[in-house]
């Protein structure tokens, strides 16, 4: 397992390695003491970035710009549990994300993308976008998805703060769009990437109980577990196969957060998945968004960025990976 974290690691690096063709960098971070918790009040003298270890003169912008969201959220088969889930918690992306002046766009994906919802400002479309959500397929097109939103972000206005909120399991199973064009589009755009992830084995046993043999009337049903139709040992056995294959394939979660100085959170049960929501809208609305010119280098080479506050050491602060130098 520790093997496999530092290859992601090294690999998210690798892949945030990405060219910019705008010439100002721009890098939200997110400062945090040493029990996660954030922390307000820091001052443009307090954050010092360093561009290839060489420290930048920045601008903290005080600026409150509004936010485009565009949350995508997986729809094959193995994420119903989550589907049910969500159906209840439409108002947090509005209310708690995307917040005043926000807007929220809703895309679903499977083995293609669709536009569920586009940009609302409206808490009542959103719950109505998230209850209307349907099992759709069997695959899991998470690159074309963040690439069709990207599409959505560039078409809203440029002093609007850029955030993609993908629900998904945490690796691609397949895709036509290709990891460095979507890593390139997210640099483009500045935008931030959170991914909320699950287990689809884990979470099927969290789904509500189903009915069956109503009456009549709807009213007296026998209550069923989701997992009362057991599949029988072959159709296990294959299912097993299949996710033990897709456990290969890059975590493109990380790739994604660790590039663009987001984070990716696990959750199982409803109350995990809203505290997920909260725990993202805490975090977009107490960054520090700091900006600086960098130098003119040699076409190609990549800047790996870190902020830090100033005589803190016991602060930690979150940024972007970095940018490649086009000039």
């Amino acid at each position: 397992m520790r093997r496999l974290a530092t290859f992601l690691l090294a690999a998210a690096a690798a892949w945030g390695q990405f060219k910019s063709t705008v010439p100002l960098v721009v890098a939200p971070t997110t400062v945090t003491d040493a029990k996660g918790h954030f922390v307000d009040g820091i001052e443009a003298r307090d954050l010092v970035l360093f561009d290839n270890n060489v420290p930048q003169p920045t601008q903290l912008d005080y600026e409150v710009y509004p936010i485009s969201l565009v949350v995508a959220v997986q729809t094959s088969a193995n994420s119903e549990a989550i589907l049910d889930k969500l159906g209840r918690s439409g108002i947090l992306f509005s209310q708690v994300l995307a917040g005043n002046a926000g807007e929220t766009a809703v895309i679903t994906f499977s083995d293609d993308v669709h536009l569920q919802q586009d940009f609302t400002s409206d808490p009542d479309d959103l719950k109505k976008a998230m209850r209307s959500l349907r099992v759709n397929g069997d695959g899991g097109v998470a690159l074309d998805a963040v690439m069709e939103a990207l599409h959505m972000l560039r078409e809203q206005p440029a002093n609007r703060r850029r955030i993609i909120l993908v629900i998904a399991e945490k690796r691609v199973r397949s895709a036509t769009v290709k990891l460095p064009d979507v890593v390139r589009e997210v640099e483009r755009q500045n935008a931030l990437v959170y991914w909320l992830t699950y287990s689809p084995m884990l979470t099927a046993f969290t789904a509500r109980p189903k009915t069956t043999n109503c009456d009549k009337w709807g009213k007296h049903c026998e209550v069923l577990p989701p997992t009362a139709l057991p599949m029988d040992p072959i159709s296990s056995l294959i299912v097993a196969m299949q996710e033990a294959y897709h456990l290969t394939k890059p975590d493109v979660s990380e790739l994604f957060t660790k590039a663009t100085g987001a984070r990716t959170i696990n959750f199982l049960k409803r109350s995990g998945l809203e505290e997920a929501i909260q725990a993202v809208g805490a975090e977009v609305h107490r960054q520090y968004i700091l900006t600086y010119q960098p130098q003119a280098g040699t076409p190609g080479t990549f800047h790996p960025i870190r902020v830090a506050v100033r005589g803190r050491p016991e602060l930690q602060a979150r940024t972007r990976a970095g940018y490649w130098t086009v000039q």
